[in-house]
């Protein structure tokens, strides 16, 4: 996630994770759809739609974890999607609570997340 995508780019990459793109796109991924092919993020498949590449799919689940992991933080009964709660769960930066209605952030958690603030800087 070094290249520094703007919301927009972000925004689009969901979109074409979401669904195959065939024909006409939105307008979203069409102001974005130069650069990111051209950072390897998505490329359009042999039959014309545009899909995710691995670097694609790698950026956004991180997004989603850092989200996640900022959703913890600010309330322990955020809902994560379980690929984003068992990666963050391995990980040490959550731990799952005793009543099993949500997740505490772990020291680690917190560490990680002033990491990503600091070099968000």
């Amino acid at each position: 996630m070094n290249d520094g995508l703007t919301k927009d780019e972000f925004d689009a990459l969901g979109q074409i994770g979401k669904t195959p793109q065939r024909g006409r796109v939105s307008a979203c991924i069409a102001r974005n759809t130069k650069r990111l092919i051209g950072l390897k993020y998505i490329a359009y498949e042999k039959d014309g739609t545009l899909a995710l590449t691995e670097k694609g799919q790698q950026t956004l689940f991180i997004k989603n974890c850092i989200e996640g992991l900022r959703a913890v933080a600010s309330d322990s009964s955020s809902k994560l999607t379980a690929d984003v709660a068992s990666f963050l769960g391995k990980k040490g930066h959550i731990s799952a609570r005793p009543a099993g209605d949500g997740f505490d952030i772990t020291d680690k958690g917190r560490e990680s997340l002033a990491d990503i603030d600091s070099s968000a800087n």
